[in-house]
């Protein structure tokens, strides 16, 4: 007889538009209503019983935040060993995967939940997991005229499946994420249209069918969504009379014409740095109420059209950040739109979470039972960057100041190579996107 019967999605949707390490973080019923955006939480001093948000960046904050950018660095070296991304470009946001993950995690058991703790570097202490993405998510959620960034989660429930009313209690205390009812059993089409509307509404249409037909079927019992969408203008624009086309070497060694942006007036201050291999750009997004935003980017410097796919670690691009100086950077940077789709259930079980996969699954913590297992995860990212800014949106799903002296030389920073990028929060150092550019089409 066979044990296992039912499955588990996990769905995470991530949106952009517009273009740390810390010591101590360990490494190691329901509402029918369709969710929303959350509200920020206001934090009530003393208070660690439930969502706080604040201005300065806690540990908590620093340790999910870390825990992510660990995921994000694995997550890539993975993506870029698998031999179908061999000469092909790369975009996802560990964020919005960490998120709805982390929601999983909650309902997890024994060594299903120390393999997904494990992959995802999450804190062993839960009061840390919880406030971290509380605070992460206010911060996220909090408004500012100048700039878009929003992220959002829900829960979608067999409606004849009980689940256990802490489960769902905590999904919506520390991750906003509200649970509606939906007909898997007898309306399992009409549920992932639902669905997908859903994170449709969230990322502004960015990401549309994010859970493919057949998908969800009578043995469903939940799905979880993430959505994070970002729309941000640059603190330094490019003069669209400006672009003009030009060489762009790919991976594969064909050289193609693409449109060139330029940045390089007396005043384009960027934070700047390099080492024997690589350059790194930093381009801040407009902001007013403290949502910092930027692009980092990196550029081998060697000539080699593969070398964009190479590795990048955590503790070289920590090293650069260091030594990053404000100043006067003559800037060619290539306007592109990238659009990923793809299942990730094989590279996290190769990652180090086979079991969630299997009957020996132990979800019981979401509904008292082990009857549950992942179906399948699906992540789908879109972003767009040109001269006013960077539209970025990615989607998962899991079933069950100053300037330089005058004296010294002007950097030059021409992105006409394969190039590694990273759109971050600059107030935790927290990776919402990361990509690679290897291959673009000829205009």
């Amino acid at each position: 007889m066979t044990k296992k019967a039912m499955g588990v999605w996990i769905l995470a949707a991530v949106i952009l538009f517009g273009s740390v390490l810390l010591a101590g973080c360990m490494d190691p019923m329901v509402q029918d209503s369709s969710p929303a955006f959350p509200s920020p939480v206001t934090a009530v001093p003393g208070d660690t019983s439930g969502p706080v948000s604040a201005v300065n960046i806690t540990e908590y904050e620093r340790c999910v935040a870390d825990a992510n950018n660990r995921f994000a660095f694995d997550l890539y070296e993975t993506l870029s060993k698998d031999p179908d991304s061999t000469g092909c470009n790369l975009f996802f946001s560990p964020f919005s995967l960490s998120s709805a993950m982390a929601i999983t995690f909650e309902g997890a058991r024994g060594k299903t939940a120390e393999e997904i703790r494990t992959v995802f570097h999450f804190p062993a202490d839960s009061a840390t997991l919880r406030q971290g993405f509380s605070l992460i998510n206010a911060g996220i959620n909090r408004n500012d005229s100048a700039v878009t960034l929003r992220s959002a989660n829900a829960l979608w429930a067999e409606q004849t499946s009980p689940f256990l009313p802490g489960y769902v209690d905590i999904a919506e205390q520390y991750y906003n994420a509200k649970t509606t009812n939906l007909d898997f059993i007898s309306q399992p089409d009409p549920s992932r249209i639902t669905i997908n509307q859903w994170v449709e509404k969230q990322t502004d249409e960015k990401i549309k069918d994010l859970v493919p037909p057949g998908s969800i079927d009578p043995l469903t019992r939940l799905v979880i969504t993430n959505a994070i969408y970002f729309k941000g203008d640059w603190e330094n624009r490019f003069d669209r009379n400006k672009t003009t086309d030009a060489d762009f070497r790919t991976a594969s060694g064909k050289t193609v014409r693409v449109p060139m942006m330029q940045s390089t007036e007396n005043d384009a201050v960027y934070l700047y740095a390099e080492n024997e291999d690589l350059q790194m750009l930093s381009m801040p997004y407009n902001h007013n109420d403290g949502k910092k935003i930027s692009m980092v980017v990196i550029l081998p410097r060697d000539d080699d059209p593969g070398a964009g796919g190479s590795s990048l670690d955590r503790e070289t691009l920590a090293a650069l950040k260091q030594s990053a100086t404000s100043r006067r950077v003559m800037v060619y940077f290539p306007k592109f739109t990238l659009d990923s789709k793809r299942s990730l259930s094989v590279m996290l079980k190769g990652m180090g979470m086979p079991a969630a996969f299997t009957d020996a699954a132990d979800l019981s913590g979401m509904d008292g039972m082990r009857d549950l297992f992942i179906s399948d995860v699906f992540h789908q990212a879109v972003i767009e960057v040109n001269e006013e800014g960077t539209v970025a949106a990615a989607a998962t799903a899991v079933i069950a100041g100053g300037s330089a002296s005058p004296a010294e030389p002007v950097p030059v920073f021409i992105a006409d190579h394969p190039f590694i990028f990273i759109i971050q929060d600059d107030r935790n150092d927290m990776i919402l996107f990361m990509g690679r550019v290897v291959d673009l089409p000829g205009s």
